[in-house]
């Protein structure tokens, strides 16, 4: 099974082959970056399709049927009328600001794809600072929002974009601080080197960060920041239609409205990639003896795992309130974070080895993380003294 792990990396060497030497480097530079926007740009498509017939189902309906079959073509029918529509720029906007906002969203997420290892091999750039540069082409994005609100010359965009700078920069802290503690048990912050960290199994069990008491907390975490950080619901509220119409974009059709659909989706897979990665064991099989099935597909596996979580989040929770918003992120996610770093220092130090170690590890780290949860959640429960609902009816 090791041609069919390997059949990308050698089509590329093959391809690479034939062209002069003096300019292979540039094109296995160009045949990365066509391999990652042609596949995440295909699972994009997917995605929207199948996220609409999930929303349909929760909501006991249908969702797209009609559009090629069972309605996969969808997407090309979306995209063809992104394509041709009308681009409407307002009268009083800055054109400049407002052209290259999208594209300031959608470029730095690609940029972050280049160090997730998608696969044995499959890494664009292995860098020593994999998960810092993966972090730092990420907090790009959040000029995106910003410059969109400032040149639609709106109030709701403007609001919005406020909206979404302060969830964004809010939600960064504690997606950070739980990335650390995996960074701290492994030494190193290439991407690649976390991944061959959890190779291996104890017996059935997988040699996965999550497995732990520390890298559990710090993927709930991750989860929770990711799924703000992506303005998915239930932390939709940059763009909550009830009250700012489609917040920091409200100014944009067509293609360029299709491109912040795109960044967005983009960015949910990326941060999801990073997850697998520092969580998840990367490409590793989940069980021993699946590894005869490529590691390319276990990742992608993980990967579709994950996006039915965001969707079937979406389509359960109702929408916070900002002030709740705010507070959770900084009342519960960042001290909560900051705990699960002591008890990772903790844990690293702890005597024993093997399953005597986890065992240890499991009923001293997770002790404290639970009480570390129940109190916080218990001060932020009990913070505003809320009564009792009476409800009125007229007479």
């Amino acid at each position: 099974m090791d041609s069919l792990d390997q059949i990308f990396i050698r089509l590329k060497h093959q391809l690479v082959a034939f062209a002069p030497q003096a300019i292979q480097p540039f094109l296995s530079m160009l045949l990365n970056i066509a391999a990652i926007i042609a596949v995440f740009g295909l699972l994009f498509a997917l995605v929207t399709v199948l996220e609409r017939k999930g929303l349909g189902r929760i909501q006991n309906r249908r969702g797209p049927n009609r559009v090629g079959p069972a309605g996969f073509l969808q997407f090309a029918a979306d995209g063809i009328k992104a394509l041709i529509k009308e681009d409407i720029v307002p009268a009083g906007a800055d054109r400049l600001l407002h052209f290259i906002a999208p594209f300031v969203l959608v470029v730095p997420v690609l940029l972050a794809y280049s160090v997730l290892p998608m696969g044995r091999n499959m890494v664009a750039i292995d860098l020593d600072a994999g998960v810092l540069f993966f972090f730092a082409a990420g907090a790009a994005t959040e000029l995106s929002p910003f410059l969109a609100g400032w040149a639609s010359a709106n109030k709701y965009s403007l609001l919005g974009a406020l909206r979404a700078i302060a969830q964004m920069l809010s939600y960064e802290i504690p997606l950070v601080l739980a990335a650390v503690p995996v960074v701290m048990m492994a030494g190193t912050l290439s991407t690649v080197q976390l991944v061959d960290a959890q190779a291996g199994y104890w017996g059935w069990l997988p040699n996965w960060h999550v497995c732990t008491p520390w890298g559990l907390a710090g993927f709930i975490l991750f989860m929770i920041a990711a799924t703000a950080e992506s303005n998915r619901s239930p932390f939709d509220l940059p763009e909550g239609e009830s009250e700012l119409v489609a917040g920091y974009f409200v100014e944009y059709s067509g293609f360029k409205f299709a491109l912040f659909f795109l960044g967005e989706y983009l960015g949910m897979f990326a941060v999801s990639g990073l997850a697998i990665t520092l969580f998840l064991g990367g490409w590793h099989a989940p069980l021993p003896w699946l590894t005869f099935l490529p590691s390319w597909f276990w990742f992608f596996a993980k990967l579709l795992l994950l996006i039915a979580f965001f969707i079937w989040i979406r389509g359960t929770l109702p929408r916070l309130r900002m002030d709740q918003l705010m507070n959770f992120a900084w009342k519960f996610l960042l001290p909560l974070a900051l705990i699960n770093l002591v008890v990772t220092g903790l844990c690293r130090f702890l005597p024993g080895d093997g399953w005597k170690g986890g065992l240890l590890q499991w009923l001293v780290g997770g002790s404290i993380l639970l009480m570390a949860w129940w109190g916080l959640g218990r001060f932020l429960s009990t913070r505003r003294g809320w009564t009792k609902r009476t409800y009125r009816y007229a007479e």
